[in-house]
């Protein structure tokens, strides 16, 4: 029989068994080779009531115990007995305290003088920095950690709030299910371009992550379309995507094949190179489309429409061109500052990079994966960007109908 010291009395409140949260919280529990006592549950009679339960948990030591509530935590588990955060300093610049909390993308509280704060900046495995003089909290990767600094330490005191099931009919309640390429197509892309419409009336940004498959499948121009219509608010890449585009728009070629013909060119490996070449000898992208070096493709529309990128290096680079960020904290902190404004981001065929942004994403943001591959969608959720909805088709044809359904 476990000792009566080894329990903690927690309670949560939420749609907490449509939303699947109760169930959650009790594998958690379980999982971790712990044990609970339901101590009271009040389970809302309509759409509108949220249920609530208590329930003590114990553990076979205070550190397993510990470990359990970690768990639990972010399904907005909350200890009955409220207490204010504890807080300890940065021991060196780049160090969180011993014991830091490691953030979610949930929207997070904290307790700070007997009063819930806002945790500003939601995003996963962050630090949250606390400026006791103005008694704010922000979320803090590693790298912008300084010595002294105040950060939370441990879990108490702290509150997320989970994503439920939505109540009514919403724009995805035709992709609840699993990944899958049996979905109608017209149906997903009229869907889609419904949500880049209201995100766009809504004055809120939309980011698209673009990899090189929408150049290789002649799908560039349609993702041109689509930005000269104003549908997006910023593009993330890197070195590839912008390449290709512009090796298409001076030599015809992606990758050294003719896009008309689908037929290797003589001398065709070389065009990337060259394609990289003639942009650092303008200066830039932006300075290439200025001097008529650079007259088409998806990177020529960006500039000309004033639309920012974000083009993040990699090892794998040729060149590379010039516009790309090659320090990866620069560019982290580049794709930071748009994805806390984001409404909605669609990701594109480029495994590595959407799995990248989706760390940076908040839960509450609208996020939609399409790639050929279902191991890309995959990924993105073992990762725990949970909010992502799958679609496995081609790139070059969901581009084409989304382009057609904007009216671009």
């Amino acid at each position: 029989m476990l000792e009566q010291h080894l329990h903690e009395d927690v309670t949560a409140r939420g749609h907490l068994i449509d939303s699947n949260i109760l169930s959650n919280i009790m594998n958690g529990i379980v999982e971790l080779d712990g044990t609970f006592e339901v101590l009271s549950l009040d389970i809302g009679r309509g759409n509108e009531n949220p249920s609530t339960i208590t329930m003590r948990v114990f553990g076979r030591s205070r550190e397993h115990l510990s470990e359990i509530l970690r768990t639990i935590h972010e399904f907005g588990v909350v200890p009955v007995h409220l207490e204010d955060v504890c807080l300890q300093p940065a021991p060196a610049d780049g160090v969180f305290p011993e014991d830091f909390y490691s953030t979610t993308n949930l929207e997070t509280y904290i307790r700070l003088a007997g009063q819930w704060r806002h945790v500003e900046g939601t995003e996963m495995d962050l630090g949250v920095r606390v400026d006791e003089v103005t008694q704010t909290a922000t979320g803090v990767p590693i790298s912008d950690v300084r010595k002294g600094d105040m950060f939370v330490v441990g879990q108490t005191g702290l509150r997320v709030v989970t994503q439920e099931r939505a109540r009514e009919k919403t724009e995805f309640e035709f992709m609840n299910s699993t990944v899958s390429s049996e979905k109608p197509k017209a149906q997903i892309v009229k869907q889609i371009a419904s949500i880049l419409r209201e995100v766009h009336g809504d004055g809120r940004k939309t980011i698209v992550v673009a990899g090189p498959a929408i150049v290789h499948t002649g799908a560039s121009a349609h993702l041109a379309r689509i930005v000269r219509a104003g549908y997006v608010s910023v593009l993330f890449g890197g070195n590839a995507v912008a390449t290709h585009d512009i090796e298409v728009a001076l030599y015809g070629t992606s990758l050294g094949i003719d896009m008309q013909s689908g037929v290797a060119v003589p001398g065709g490996n070389e065009h990337h190179l060259r394609a990289i070449n003639r942009i650092r000898a303008a200066g830039s992208i932006g300075d290439a489309v200025d001097r008529g070096v650079l007259t088409s493709g998806l990177m020529y529309t960006l500039v000309k429409t004033g639309t920012p990128y974000v083009l993040a290096g990699s090892i794998r680079d040729d060149g590379p061109l010039p516009d790309v960020i090659t320090d990866v904290i620069e560019a982290q902190q580049a794709m930071r500052a748009w994805c806390r404004e984001a409404g909605a981001c669609i990701m594109l065929s480029t495994m590595l990079h959407s799995i990248a942004v989706g760390n940076m994403l908040p839960a509450s943001v609208t996020t939609v994966c399409v790639d050929i591959n279902p191991a890309a969608v995959t990924k993105l959720g073992d990762r725990g960007s949970m909010q992502t909805i799958g679609i496995v088709t081609d790139v070059g044809l969901f581009l084409q109908l989304l382009a057609d359904e904007l009216g671009c």
